[in-house]
């Protein structure tokens, strides 16, 4: 907690914090349960309001697969200290379509995790990435590759348990009680600016897209070695940066704000904010799109469908 403390006393040293701001501390659901509720209490004393808890799910054997270190017990403490330090918004993190996993399980992770009455829940489908170990056992045979159907049918159940549990569903991948979503999740939809800092963050200000170096090593040594000055919002840590064009800020506002099933996109503050009308731009791929059924749009919103959701990339990939 000391260390945290002094990261949070920099922060609001050097902005102005607003008084109610949302300060999420994610961890691994093993770390929780060693630490205890005086960890996680001395956490809320600083200040943060809000932990994201790597459930990922509720079988033994998936996280196995997951390399995950933790079982679901060590969930279920973990929310009971920090129901006990005090915390009253917490998020469950939910992996589907993975290799061998059932509809079953997933039905018994999504029960789990209901069961814990998180105030948030963020459901990512899994990617096998490039470089991966699991990415080459597919490869080798050794572990079959993800089942898109079975994938979406578990997206579907998911969506269905979840509103009679009611929770809102107010982003493709997200989940939350009222007035609990995520605020950070909010920002980064909407494509507003927001700031990078520590090894492996990724940030978005002053029209520069920017990923901080990962080594926690190498962050160290360029930030304590003597630097030029250099334009914001890059620092000697910062080892990608990319200008974004107009253009460019155009498509990655559509493609992420329609990800916001709720707000989707207003017609009118993406006038304001490009000097542009979306139907002029995209008029006609739009309402394509809605003869599909794949977007609804109303006066001044537009939004994807229940059915766009599943099919969301083939809306989004017109933009780029």
């Amino acid at each position: 907690p000391e260390q945290f403390g002094k990261i949070l006393e920099a922060l609001h040293r050097h902005f102005d914090v607003q008084p109610n701001a949302e300060v999420t501390f994610e961890a691994n659901p093993a770390d929780l349960r060693i630490g205890g509720v005086g960890y996680l209490a001395a956490l809320r004393d600083l200040g943060i309001n809000r932990i994201s808890i790597g459930m990922q799910s509720a079988n033994a054997n998936e996280l196995t697969l997951f390399h995950r270190r933790h079982d679901n017990d060590d969930v279920a403490g973990a929310v009971r200290s920090a129901r006990a330090a005090g915390f009253d918004n917490l998020n469950l993190d939910l992996i589907y379509g993975a290799p061998h996993q059932t509809m079953e399980s997933w039905k018994n992770t999504l029960e789990q995790a209901l069961a814990l009455h998180p105030e948030h829940l963020s459901l990512y489908a899994l990617g096998i990435e490039d470089g991966t170990p699991m990415k080459a056992w597919v490869e080798r045979g050794r572990l079959p590759a993800p089942d898109d159907d079975l994938t979406a049918d578990m997206y579907e159940l998911a969506t269905d348990v979840l509103a009679e549990a009611a929770y809102t569903q107010y982003e493709i991948s997200n989940w939350a009680k009222p007035e609990r979503e995520c605020r950070h999740n909010l920002q980064y939809w909407r494509n507003w600016q927001y700031l990078a800092f520590g090894p492996g963050a990724h940030g978005f200000a002053g029209g520069v897209r920017y990923a901080v170096m990962l080594s926690p090593q190498q962050y160290i040594r360029a930030m304590m070695s003597p630097a030029p000055l250099l334009q914001y919002p890059r620092s000697p840590a910062v080892d990608q940066a990319v200008e974004v064009t107009l253009e460019d800020e155009i498509a990655e506002t559509l493609i992420m704000s329609l990800r916001l099933l709720r707000d989707g996109v207003s017609l009118s503050e993406f006038e304001s904010r490009f000097g542009a009308s979306l139907m002029s731009l995209h008029g006609d791929h739009l309402k394509r799109a809605e003869s599909l059924g794949l977007i609804q749009i109303a006066a001044d919103c537009i939004r994807l469908t229940r059915a766009g959701r599943l099919l969301s990339n083939h809306v989004f990939r017109e933009f780029v």
